[in-house]
């Protein structure tokens, strides 16, 4: 099956370029349309920031060092697999045209949709070594374990692909999926290490880093930047592991419940 559709979309001709053309069309409307243009990309993760860092550094007395450092990488990681995997649940209905009446491939549909996620990733990130660099007080000098990110945001890529491939074919055949999925999203913030102390976190969750392969890009993350230390990695080994199996279902989906979309939505 994974040879089937991969197969048909290598077949296809200007398939990079198409793709890439349409992330950058969903990338504008989502974005230039409104008067501060990109910056409403960055705009979330600020403001979690600091409601985040009032409640946690402020109000409870956190002892986490660069505590707004730590919070921005977390929430730039959980920010993209949200949009990734929330943004895509109708995709086979909403973008149901470019299948039906193109030459496109649904699984172009897809990586295009999450390229345009990519674009808000990366800018973000620009904003956080900035940020990091100029103006944490207590900020360290950047190594290169910092380049470990390009493996771990592939691996973020992946496992949203795969979670997005699997929730959207699920909803052709049961539309409940989208409420499941909010109420399981708001318990996996609260299950991720995002404004916990990663020592703490262990301690009381004793496991879940490895269940949990959000926690693990997040704390491999920060690692490689905060600590300029290699990833530690069996962890992720794990979450490449789960973001492959995840993207193996997500196919087996689409190539039996995708081909059925159209009829049924």
């Amino acid at each position: 099956m994974l040879l089937k559709v991969a197969s048909d979309w290598l077949h296809r001709t200007n398939k990079l370029e198409r793709t890439w053309l349409l992330a950058k069309i969903e990338f504008k409307l989502r974005y230039y349309e409104n008067k501060l243009g990109l910056f409403w990309a960055l705009l979330k993760p600020v403001m979690d920031i600091v409601i985040y860092y009032i409640a946690f550094k402020i109000i409870l007395k956190s002892d986490i060092p660069a505590f707004a450092s730590y919070l921005f990488i977390g929430l730039i990681f959980w920010i993209f697999f949200t949009e990734g995997c929330g943004g895509s649940i109708q995709i086979l209905q909403t973008k149901k045209y470019l299948y039906e009446y193109s030459n496109m491939n649904k699984l172009e549909i897809y990586i295009s949709t999450l390229l345009s996620n990519s674009i808000g990733f990366f800018f973000n990130t620009t904003m956080f070594f900035l940020f990091y660099l100029f103006l944490e007080p207590e900020s360290k000098p950047i190594g290169i374990n910092a380049f470990y990110l390009l493996p771990l945001f592939f691996n973020l890529f992946l496992l949203s692909l795969g979670i997005a491939l699997i929730l959207s074919n699920v909803y052709v055949i049961a539309k409940d999926i989208t409420q499941i999925w909010q109420v399981f999203i708001n318990f996996l913030f609260f299950l991720s290490p995002i404004f916990y102390k990663l020592t703490v976190y262990r301690q009381s969750l004793p496991g879940l880093d490895y269940l949990n392969p959000v926690a693990g890009l997040i704390i491999n993350a920060r690692r490689t930047i905060l600590e300029n230390q290699p990833p530690e990695w069996q962890l992720f080994y794990f979450d490449f592991g789960y973001a492959i199996l995840f993207f193996l279902i997500g196919i087996i989906l689409l190539n039996r419940l995708g081909s059925k979309a159209a009829e049924k939505l």
